[in-house]
């Protein structure tokens, strides 16, 4: 696939924040406003079926803005932060020769510093380690080799989803590999590689008010269908253990499928590690540095933002 060549500085406005704070209703009403074309970056909503449970824009919202890297794979095919940052390059790169100011949306930090910042330097997959630790997994389970993680690289382990196998996976292999922490190593490489002239809005509400939306909103997904959407995911051949299939929502629902819990208690586990992650996520976000705060509630704070920097 090309290689990306911008002549110059591409101009993105970046809203991110943590899950339920309502990035995309913020979001759709100004990228209708500014005439702009959304980039998701949301490493579930990159997945085909995976409607309801990844919260993903319905299709009438899609057709009033349209987006990008949504519905781009089977949730059986690979996916990663290498991956995106190429494919939303060539999306920016065309989307700018066609004169269109594109909006940059979704929670997944890393997505977005890896799209802003570059990718960090490093060994590339070891076949063998990383079979030896999916045999691990296998038999002591994730949580084993989360507490691996968090033994040799705690900063990491803050910031990993103790149910992500393949980011657990890769920050292992990092340490074996060259003896030292990920998160120290890209501390040292600082994702510095700027290519794009950018603002970084982060949206974000008081712990109560966000923690009440998740809760609404774990509910909400419930009524509309996850169970059976679920189902069809099995119906449809995709195994249970496959990465995006244990994601927040979807393994609530298969406990309940296999009798482990009742539909009641799948939804309070659902919302419940729903707050744990938009804890882990706000974490991250805090660390950076070029954030831009507001409350979802300010919108001609944002609108301003965003026309400042849009039109210097």
């Amino acid at each position: 696939m090309p290689k990306s060549v911008h002549t110059t500085r591409t101009r993105l406005v970046v809203i991110t924040g943590p899950t339920g704070v309502g990035k995309t209703a913020i979001a759709l009403q100004l990228a209708r406003e500014f005439n702009a074309v959304i980039i998701s970056a949301d490493s579930m909503q990159v997945y085909r079926y995976l409607d309801i449970g990844t919260a993903k824009p319905s299709r009438e919202e899609q057709q009033q803005v349209p987006h990008h890297l949504i519905d781009c794979v089977n949730p059986d095919d690979w996916f990663n932060a290498a991956r995106f940052r190429e494919e939303a390059d060539l999306a920016i790169d065309r989307l700018h020769g066609q004169g269109r100011t594109v909006f940059v949306v979704g929670g997944t930090g890393l997505y977005i510093r890896v799209l802003l910042g570059g990718l960090l330097p490093g060994p590339g997959p070891d076949e063998a380690l990383r079979g030896n630790y999916k045999e691990l997994m296998a038999l002591h389970g994730k949580d084993y080799l989360y507490e691996e993680l968090r033994i040799r690289d705690p900063a990491a382990a803050l910031t990993i989803d103790p149910n992500d196998a393949v980011r657990i996976i890769r920050a292992l292999e990092y340490f074996a590999a060259m003896g030292c922490s990920i998160t120290e190593a890209q501390g040292r490489h600082g994702f510095q590689d700027k290519r794009y002239e950018f603002i970084k809005i982060g949206i974000y509400s008081d712990r109560d008010s966000l923690f009440e939306r998740i809760d609404g909103r774990a509910a909400a997904m419930i009524a509309a269908g996850l169970v059976e959407e679920t189902r069809e995911l099995l119906a449809r051949g995709y195994r249970e253990d496959l990465k995006p299939m244990q994601s927040l929502g979807y393994k609530h629902i298969f406990a309940y499928l296999k009798g482990i819990c009742s539909l009641e208690e799948a939804q309070a586990s659902m919302a419940r590690d729903t707050r744990k992650y938009a804890k882990r996520q706000m974490t991250w976000f805090r660390a950076e540095k070029d954030m831009t705060w507001m409350s979802p509630d300010d919108m001609p704070g944002i609108k301003k933002r965003i026309a400042e920097f849009l039109n210097p």
